[in-house]
This record gives C-alpha cells, structure tokens and sequence, in this order.
C-alpha cells in the first residue's frame, strides 16, 4: 500500500540521530553541539536548555502530532517531555544523543497518553492534504483526499503499540533497531508489530486500491 501521510516539514536543523559532536549552524549557539549545551544546561544554564529546545521542538511536535492526532494533547505532550528532560539532565549520561533521548521521552508520553484514552480522538493534525496537482481533475484530488482521510481512520484504530511502530517506521523513517531502542523492546518484536499494522491498514485501505 503506497501511503501519502507526510511528516509536517522539520525545522532547519540537525537530523534526527546527529553525532555527538556535529555542530548546529542557524541559530544562536553558533556551533556549539547539542553534547555542549546539554552539559550546560545539566549545570543550571537555563539559555542553554532553551538552545535545546528550540533546536528540537518542531521535530517533537511534528512526531507527537503524528502519535496523538490532537494538536492540544502534542504540544502538552512535548511541553511535559522538556520539563521532564530538565528536571533529568543532571543524570543523563549521554548514552544516546539528546535527540534520541528526547523522541524516547516524547514516545513514552505519548504511549502514556493513548493508552489512557477511553475512544481515539479525533485526528486534526497528523499531516496536512497532500498537494494537489494542477493538471488533476477535480474528481481525481477529491478521491485522495478522501484516501487520505481513510488511512487517518484506520490509523486512529491501530493498537497504540502498533501505530507508534508504524509512525516512527514510515513516516519518522527510523531503522528497526533504533525504534526496538526507542519503545523499549525486543527488534523482533518491532518487526512484528510493523506487519500487524501494515496487515491491518492494507485491509482498511483495500477499496482504495
């Protein structure tokens, strides 16, 4: 099945995963890496932890919007994943990047969140419409459109579990190995999760096909 649900655009910024020691150009830490400013910020240096965030925000957002479909609950999500972070920082031991600390604190949020809710929300924010091409004729752009709305649906109904390997997996392009380190299991089970969710969102989709 050949999705068309896109990430929001991420901010200027470091990839997901950058090196320990790869330098962030385009705003005010003027290269100083993410490993330096979480050492800062560890000591009580609050405009170092604000570097971080701002670096970081627009890529937590767009992955809790895509766990949680509810802008409310992702920016709360996000906002209660960088208190955390903070109140943390003084222990992190830098076994992973702060970027990858920071998606494994959003997810477990998020997980948090979805697990909690009695019926699944209504899903206002998980990727805007894909974009329509001019030459397309008014019947062909309403039939994606309404594609795109059926696979939102069928996400909604995913087990959470299911539906944050399915995120970080297509739509976040994470390796199985990072996801497997991301939700706290085995790869194998990452694995198997993917094909449920897949199976279960081919079998939605098939009157698109």
């Amino acid at each position: 099945m050949r999705h068309q649900l896109k990430p929001p655009p991420p901010a200027p910024g470091p990839a997901l995963q950058p090196a320990a020691d790869a330098p962030h150009r385009g705003d005010d830490g003027a290269g100083l890496t993410d490993h330096t400013l979480a050492v800062r910020a560890a000591e009580g240096d609050e405009d170092a932890f604000a570097l971080l965030v701002r670096r970081h925000s627009s890529r937590l957002l767009a992955l809790a919007l895509h766990l949680l479909g509810n802008r409310a609950d992702a920016e709360d999500a996000v906002q209660e994943a960088f208190l955390s972070a903070w109140r943390q920082l003084p222990g992190f031991r830098h076994g992973s990047s702060f970027g990858t600390w920071m998606y494994r604190i959003v997810t477990n949020r998020s997980l948090n969140i979805l697990r909690c809710r009695h019926r699944p929300e209504p899903l206002d924010a998980l990727s805007d419409p894909p974009a329509s091409d001019a030459r397309s004729s008014p019947p062909r752009i309403a039939e994606a459109d309404a594609a795109t709305a059926a696979l939102v649906r069928a996400l909604l109904q995913l087990n959470p579990d299911l539906r944050v390997c399915w995120v970080l997996r297509e739509l976040h392009g994470l390796h199985y190995e990072e996801i497997a380190r991301l939700v706290g299991v085995g790869e194998k089970t990452v694995r198997g999760r993917l094909f449920r969710a897949r199976r279960a969102l081919m079998e939605a989709m098939s009157p698109w096909r």
